[in-house]
């Protein structure tokens, strides 16, 4: 049986949000000390206008699993789900609030563009400092430079300090690194995303062998429902900072593709959300329905659903759009964003508006699920001030049957794609072998 090299136990992060301090030390011991007897804040008064209560925010909620050795683990969910916070905890990076972790073996992580690297440093020197830092000797890491190299494809500029470098070139050495230097258990976070296709196929390969071939254990983080089911053979869902499913990763992509758990049993129907002051614009309610207006979740081939979203404009807000991406399997079938939308130096008023978008009527048979019913997250508002606009993962699931007469007989030997057309097919004899037999019986010499 396999060991265990992870081993986590009710962990717990809690974030304290928006305390300020008063610019001094000995003001800041006055005011905790005062907190603490449950006195007035002796300060408050004075720094009144930039003082901030200080709310906590429960990054990651009694989390407990196990992780075996030569085990490949995605960590799936939405954005805010707390993913990124455990990486930083098994990383090192930031310490958890409450509860156990037991890590057996050398870690090497890639949480994001910059992580581990020294701006000033040469991309030599900084393979040789990660080396280091994971215990290597120089002549250890030696032997691995030229395949380092060659690798992330930055032999050119391996003597280049990488503040030079592009983010796709910071990325590519930094991964390179930290997938050769023998790690026992390698990290890897988002940032795959910023390098090109051929690089995080390279990437995804590289990984797999890691683990296959060398029996190390990788836990990968991605938004691409496709390169998790690719990689690995497990994986755990969070929702809210806790672990909503965890199992096979067919079984858990599939899950968090309808939504979670509660999403996939709710069946048809508008799905409203709570307000937020803290946006410009939010989305108020999305629903999946017919060309008569009456909500479903399963259609027909030939059939055209119609995606309808509901959204509240609270602010005058410059150039917005309304975009999603529709996925089957885990990969992406259609991206498309409000062709209605204003030109970019036009203002959205406020107000409340509805978006009724109607889906191509070649959806072949399938299950489908909205991945993201987002807008440009971060506009400008009349007055030139950045502000915060609203996005929705993983919100509307349908799915997509052929009817009887519909069926169709397809080879086993390939499978089904995500659209379908209505082809005319024309068949001409060219010429009849000598052995078939004409109409009367007789074999034609």
């Amino acid at each position: 049986m396999a060991e265990t090299v992870i081993k986590i136990d009710d962990l717990s992060k809690e974030y304290r949000l928006g305390v300020i301090g008063h610019g001094t030390l000995y003001r800041d011991l006055q005011s905790w000390w005062a907190r603490i007897r449950g006195k007035e804040d002796p300060n408050s008064e004075v720094f009144d206008h930039e003082r901030k209560h200080g709310d906590r925010f429960m990054a990651l909620r009694n989390i407990s699993f196990e992780v075996k050795a030569g085990e490949r683990l995605g960590i799936i969910g939405r954005n805010g789900a707390g993913k990124s916070t455990l990486l930083k905890i098994l990383s090192r990076v930031t310490t958890p609030s409450s509860g156990n972790v037991r890590i057996k073996g050398r870690v090497a992580s890639l949480l994001e563009v910059g992580t581990g690297f020294h701006p000033e440093l040469t991309g030599r020197e900084n393979i040789y400092l990660n080396g280091a830092i994971l215990g290597m000797n120089r002549a250890e890491v030696a032997a691995k430079f030229d395949e380092i190299v060659d690798f992330a494809g930055v032999a050119d500029f391996v003597d280049t300090p990488v503040k030079r470098y592009s983010s796709g070139m910071y990325v590519r050495l930094a991964f390179a690194v930290a997938a050769h230097l023998e790690p026992d258990i390698l990290i890897v976070d988002e940032v795959l995303a910023v390098g090109d296709a051929e690089f995080q196929r390279k990437c995804l390969g590289k990984m797999e062998d890691v683990s296959k071939n060398q029996g190390r254990t990788v836990l990968f983080v991605s938004h691409s429902m496709s390169s998790v089911k690719k990689l690995c053979d497990r994986a755990i869902l969070l929702d809210g900072g806790e672990v909503e499913a965890s199992g096979d990763v067919s079984d858990i992509v599939e899950i968090y593709l309808s939504g979670g758990k509660a999403r996939a049993e709710s069946g048809a129907g508008p799905i409203y959300f709570a307000p937020r002051e803290d946006l410009a614009m939010q989305i108020l309610s999305v629903a999946l329905v017919d060309e008569t207006g009456q909500p479903r979740d399963k259609f027909v081939v030939g059939e055209s659903p119609v995606l309808q979203i509901e959204y509240e404009v609270r602010q005058p807000i410059d150039g917005m759009a309304i975009q999603f991406q529709l996925m089957r399997n885990g990969d992406a079938v259609l991206t498309q964003a409000d062709n209605e939308s204003p030109a970019s130096d036009d203002i959205r008023p406020p107000g409340k508006y509805r978006v009724r978008v109607q889906m191509p009527d070649f959806l072949n048979a399938g299950k489908f699920v909205f991945s993201a019913i987002q807008t440009n997250r971060l506009r400008k508002t009349a007055t030139n001030h950045s502000v915060r606009l609203d996005q929705k993962e993983a919100m509307l699931h349908f799915e997509i049957r052929e009817a009887e007469e519909q069926r169709r007989i397809i080879s086993h030997a390939l499978e089904a794609g995500p659209v379908v057309s209505d082809q005319s097919w024309q068949t001409k004899l060219l010429l009849r072998s000598k052995n078939t037999p004409d109409s009367s019986g007789s074999a034609i010499l």
